[in-house]
């Protein structure tokens, strides 16, 4: 019955992130002793402060459709919100609240892009984003970076990569999977080579905004030279341990907010109504009330970094921000390790998963073939659990 399916979902990669996910939730009902490491998802609790908000939302009766771009109260706290953290102002018609920053993403591809259109990933890139360019006809293109740069894009690579058909940009600070955080003066310099050439959109992923190791946090919009042409992406999935939730939400050009509410209106609606008027606390609340959960994944970065560095054929970049370490493995392309041979790093990953029982996702999925992302949103315990399987594994080769 495949011929029965749409070319679209036919030609559409599953999530690789969610599919290891979902063999993970598998080989542990087979009574396997699983360790996870492969879904980006903080192993806190929703603070209570929030969780009270949408127990008062609940008891207030919001049960009503919400306004498809958001409430106003919500809207106006995201506004405060950048102006705060990011130094943007924005008004409430630049503001559109969706289900989850993917649809933010997916939201700001469909109404952008034309068929032929391309779109410029500086790699490696978050696992849904070529696909979301594919899914609205544009063409991903991507510009490689390595261990050896820390995984950031030069000026000069993003100049080779435009080209008349060049569309939109599209990349996270902080980075997932390389947990790479951009620089006011970097990108300034990206900004530098952008301002020639006018038509091209910029959408900054920014969800991990908060856990960031190295300092203040900088958004390409905060550029008066670039304000007009960037779409802001952010939510509170990762800084708030609210993934399940489902509220993310963009600042942008008025007529860009308008397009993405038209869209929304089509595809969802608005957001979830409970979710929205806990989110107006927690966005409201300073960010000092998830500072204990902020220096808990430092520590924990620093553990992992610690236990990589025992085993040999990782090498490692110290990320900025985020909860992954992207290392270069491919130092085990091509060996045999317990019968098992390595051609690639989805090779490693399954032989991971298969023997040393813990779950990771190859770099292929993030536009970097030579590595694999490990997230350190895991207890201490399992990640050296975890880390100690992996080295007694490749310990053959």
């Amino acid at each position: 019955m495949q011929k029965q399916l749409s070319d679209r979902i036919n030609n559409m990669t599953t999530s690789q992130t969610l599919a290891m996910a979902a063999k993970t939730r598998e080989l542990k009902e087979e009574g396997k002793d699983i360790i996870g490491l492969s879904l980006g998802e903080p192993d806190f609790n929703t603070p209570d402060f929030i969780k009270e908000a949408a127990i008062q939302a609940i008891n207030d009766n919001y049960n009503s459709y919400s306004p498809v771009d958001g409430y106003v109260e919500l809207k106006d706290a995201v506004i405060t919100k950048f102006k705060r953290d990011n130094g943007l102002t924005y008004n409430r018609a630049q503001i559109v609240v969706s289900t989850g920053a993917k649809q933010s993403l997916a939201n700001a591809a469909m109404v952008i892009l034309n068929p032929g259109d391309e779109v410029i990933l500086p790699c490696p890139y978050w696992v849904s984003y070529a696909e979301i360019v594919k899914l609205a006809e544009g063409i991903p293109v991507e510009v490689p970076t390595t261990v050896e740069n820390n995984f950031k894009i030069t000026p000069a690579q993003l100049e080779a990569a435009i080209t008349p058909k060049t569309k939109m940009v599209l990349y996270s600070s902080p980075c997932n999977p390389s947990g790479m955080i951009f620089s006011k003066e970097e990108l300034r310099a990206l900004a530098d080579v952008l301002v020639k050439y006018p038509d091209i959109i910029v959408v900054s992923d920014e969800i991990y905004e908060h856990i960031n190791f190295v300092g203040e946090h900088a958004s390409m919009a905060q550029f008066e030279d670039m304000y007009d042409r960037v779409i802001t992406v952010n939510g509170v999935s990762k800084a708030f341990a609210m993934t399940g939730w489902r509220i993310g939400y963009i600042g942008a050009p008025e007529y860009i907010a308008r397009a993405c509410n038209k869209m929304q209106g089509q595809i969802t609606s608005g957001a979830n109504c409970i979710a929205q008027r806990a989110v107006i606390t927690a966005l409201e609340a300073p960010v000092s009330k998830i500072q204990p959960m902020i220096d808990t994944f430092k520590e924990r970065r620093k553990l992992i970094l610690s236990l990589l560095d025992q085993i040999e054929g990782f090498k490692t970049t110290e990320p900025e921000g985020a909860f992954y370490v992207f290392p270069d493995i491919s130092y085990f392309f091509g060996k045999t390790i317990k019968g098992h041979h390595i051609k690639d790093a989805t090779d490693f990953s399954m032989f991971l998963l298969e023997v040393a029982l813990v779950a990771t996702v190859t770099g292929d999925a993030f536009g970097n073939p030579e590595c694999i992302r490990l997230s350190y949103a895991a207890s201490e315990s399992q990640i050296e659990e975890a880390l100690k399987r992996i080295k007694a594994a490749v310990s053959e080769v």
